[in-house]
């Protein structure tokens, strides 16, 4: 029997890591998405994810209608949970935020993951450094390396 992993909780930063060839972890966080992918592990995400992939892939590459597409994409990917900001996550990620230090949209990730029980996984050395002990988060390397 195979152990699933999962649920993860994926930030931004790792889906637009993938679809830009010039970000230095491109291919490891192509590689964690597909893998990922192969396992049918669930990912819950925060419903923050569809504007913030959508708004930095328009800002940076300078295409508005693929940064929305992008996010469409992200949203219909097999096994994806949308967790809705509700007031009870901005509670809890304000308190996050608050507590931690944490940016607020890296506070909503970091709830999404503790109210699944899932691995955030990150590129934001800073987001991980100040999460609390509970809440689990790894780079999409160290997903892959198990």
């Amino acid at each position: 029997m195979t152990v699933v992993p999962g649920p993860f909780t994926v930030d931004a930063s790792v889906f637009l890591s993938a679809v830009n060839p010039n970000e230095a972890t491109h291919e490891t966080s192509i590689r964690f998405l597909e893998y990922a992918a192969r396992l049918h592990a669930p990912f819950a995400l925060p419903t923050l994810v569809l504007p913030e992939v959508a708004a930095s892939y328009a800002r940076s590459l300078g295409d508005p209608e693929i940064g929305v597409a992008l996010a469409a994409r992200i949203a219909d990917l097999p096994g994806v949970i949308l967790d809705p900001l509700d007031e009870a996550v901005a509670r809890e990620a304000a308190r996050l935020a608050a507590d931690a230090g944490l940016k607020g949209s890296d506070a909503v990730y970091a709830a999404t993951a503790r109210r699944f029980g899932a691995t955030l996984v990150t590129l934001d050395r800073r987001q991980r450094e100040r999460l609390p002990a509970d809440i689990v988060a790894r780079y999409p390397e160290e997903v892959l390396e198990g």
